[in-house]
């Protein structure tokens, strides 16, 4: 009798398929958010960029909306080990006001 032995190349290489798979769908994840958090932005920079009158409740809307995709992005790219939040601040050039709104949600009564 042979003692067991580790395990089968086959099945590395189906760890290592899946392990991929698993690497992919982390970045098209983060990439869908990333979209999610440029149009979020897009649709604040518009409307600030459109003439008066302009309604106050609805750019609040659109800065608790970004503020809430900054959020879920930025907890998306901590969770694959991208920790320098400094960076997405810098290249996405998110306004301080959205940044001061990310990851403030509103009361159970308000929604």
């Amino acid at each position: 009798m042979r003692p067991p032995t580790g395990p089968s190349r086959a099945a590395e290489r189906r760890h290592e398929g899946i392990e991929y798979e698993i690497a992919q769908e982390k970045a098209a994840a983060l990439g869908r958010s990333a979209r999610r958090l440029e149009d979020a932005l897009s649709a604040l920079a518009a409307f600030d960029a459109a003439p008066p009158p302009r309604d106050p409740a609805r750019r609040e809307a659109l800065l608790r909306a970004a503020g809430e995709t900054l959020w879920y992005y930025v907890v998306q790219r901590e969770a694959v080990g991208m920790r320098d939040t400094e960076v997405v601040m810098r290249e996405l050039r998110v306004p301080r006001e959205v940044q001061l709104r990310m990851g403030v949600f509103p009361s159970r009564e308000d929604r």
